[in-house]
């Protein structure tokens, strides 16, 4: 996954959450609503911080370790006692992804 930081002005957190919450399948909704999305989308730019993917004066793609995030999230939701496996946390991120590719945010890879 690529992403480009000047493309973040186009991300609509609000926007983002109802995309993501109409991709879940009915028998998780309880589960996986919109406060956990809501957590998993902070932790998940607590991972861009930490690992400099938000520095406003670059423009350049870059390229984001997916497994990496994946278990950055993961070990984030067991420490908080989020009840979220590792395939809740990745459903919501792959819907997070095709959110970024709708607005253009993330490309594929070639």
């Amino acid at each position: 996954m690529k992403t480009e930081d000047n493309d973040f002005l186009v991300y609509d957190e609000d926007d983002a959450v109802k995309f993501i919450l109409e991709q879940i399948p009915a028998e998780l909704k309880e589960k996986i609503n919109e406060d956990t999305i809501n957590y998993v989308l902070d932790v998940v730019y607590d991972y861009y911080d930490q690992n400099g993917l938000l520095d406003e004066e670059s423009v350049d793609e870059t390229d984001i370790d997916e497994e990496e995030m994946l278990q950055f999230v993961v070990k984030a939701a067991r420490k908080d006692k989020i009840d979220l496996d590792e395939d809740d946390i990745q459903l919501v991120l792959d819907s997070e992804y095709e959110y970024g590719k709708s607005v253009g945010v993330y490309t594929e890879e070639d």
